[in-house]
């Protein structure tokens, strides 16, 4: 096999993704998740040659899911001693002002990421926690981070700062870090690729809608402008997350239903969103309850799309033109209906549906426009794996 072979692996919390994968071939050899770390039953499913395997044991703690990954491919394949493993690359969400480029891990990058753990308690922590443990079972291979935020690090000044307290800001390294920069980088250089154009050759705008979503603006191959911010949270409405509100919003909540900070937070990150404003946020669930002619759902829908409208506006103002606009994760690449809300708004700025190609049965890069839109609309199918191997094995000089 080839030696270019990368281990992604995806820490969260109470779970680990990964995949075996060549970002040369782009093929995919193996994949499984380690779900329910912690708890007292756990789940892991490991799929290789179309077929899928499935246990429920006790997973302790990271580095016991990361062992049970490593049995997986002993009883199942395929066998990583012999698959010419280069390199183990790991998400990390967080990167902070300290990485803007993907980063083999030491001691003291470990010591940075954790560091940055109050910017991204729900994410560094899980990530931190895999990388210790992988580093450990994997010990004779390089391990690398690739970072979220790694692609918005070279925003632009005024769209990174916020309008606060400049020596508060910089004390506690407040600004506009932004996330999903991995699906961002990957979407926009697939769409200059179908299009034949270089990136630097094109204005993008670019829509990762799943259950987190957010927004960025692209010019000539750099990020100038993104809608996450200091954290996850801040931009379009997602599954249960509520993107933009009222900074007032916790001290009013604070004085006028005596909830605390921690209790704020968690309504904002886990019970808001699409959730908060309808009771699921599964957003087939949505559709179907919108359908069917549930009005909770039918405002859930709208409120989501219209906050993607008015961003897709702003960054058109920001950029001038647009050549591209890119639909892409869970909601963006198979929700027909929601493309078509939020283009046919749009239309007054050059943005023109083709409804028979919105809803066509697609493979790869798809136009969703008519030949005559003055922009592309398309659908890019993310890959952010592919993505973070590919980081990997440059990183690791293959």
């Amino acid at each position: 096999m080839s030696d270019s072979m990368i281990l992604v692996i995806n820490c969260g919390s109470s779970s680990v993704k990964y995949q075996l994968i060549n970002p040369v071939s782009e093929a995919v050899l193996a994949k499984g998740t380690v779900e329910r770390i912690g708890e007292p039953s756990g789940i892991v499913t490991h799929s290789v040659d179309d077929a899928d395997y499935t246990s429920e044991p006790v997973i302790a703690d990271h580095q016991r899911a990361l062992m049970l990954i490593d049995e997986a491919f002993d009883a199942h394949g395929p066998d990583l001693s012999a698959a010419g493993v280069r390199a183990v690359g790991h998400r990390v969400v967080h990167g902070g002002d300290k990485f803007s480029a993907p980063t083999v891990i030491d001691e003291a990058v470990e010591s940075a990421i954790d560091a940055l753990s109050p910017l991204a308690p729900l994410h560094n922590p899980g990530a931190l926690m895999g990388i210790r443990a992988a580093r450990e079972v994997h010990a004779d291979v390089p391990h690398v981070a690739v970072f979220d935020t790694a692609f918005f690090a070279d925003l632009p000044e005024a769209a990174y700062t916020y309008a606060i307290d400049s020596d508060l800001a910089k004390a506690h390294d407040i600004r506009r870090y932004g996330f999903h920069g991995t699906s961002h980088e990957y979407v926009s250089e697939m769409a200059a690729q179908a299009l034949g154009k270089n990136t630097e050759e094109l204005n993008q705008i670019v829509l990762h809608l799943g259950n987190g979503a957010s927004a960025s603006a692209i010019q000539a191959g750099r990020a100038i402008d993104t809608s996450m911010g200091l954290t996850p949270l801040e931009g379009l409405v997602m599954g249960t997350r509520s993107g933009d509100v009222d900074p007032s919003l916790h001290r009013y909540l604070g004085d006028q239903a005596g909830m605390s900070l921690d209790d704020i937070d968690a309504m904002l990150n886990k019970r808001s969103g699409l959730l908060g404003l309808s009771g699921v946020n599964d957003f087939r669930a949505l559709m179907e309850r919108r359908a069917g002619g549930d009005a909770a759902a039918e405002l859930a829908f709208e409120v989501y799309a219209r906050r993607i409208q008015k961003y897709v506006g702003g960054y058109l103002a920001l950029l001038g033109r647009v050549d591209v606009l890119s639909f892409t994760a869970g909601v963006g690449e198979h929700n027909a209906g929601l493309r078509e809300r939020v283009v046919s708004s749009l239309e007054p700025l050059g943005f023109v549906l083709d409804a028979a190609r919105n809803t066509a049965n697609r493979h790869g890069v798809s136009v969703i426009s008519t030949d005559s839109s003055p922009t592309c609309v398309l659908v890019v199918p993310t890959n952010e794996e592919l993505a973070i191997a590919r980081a990997t094995l440059t990183a690791v000089g293959g």
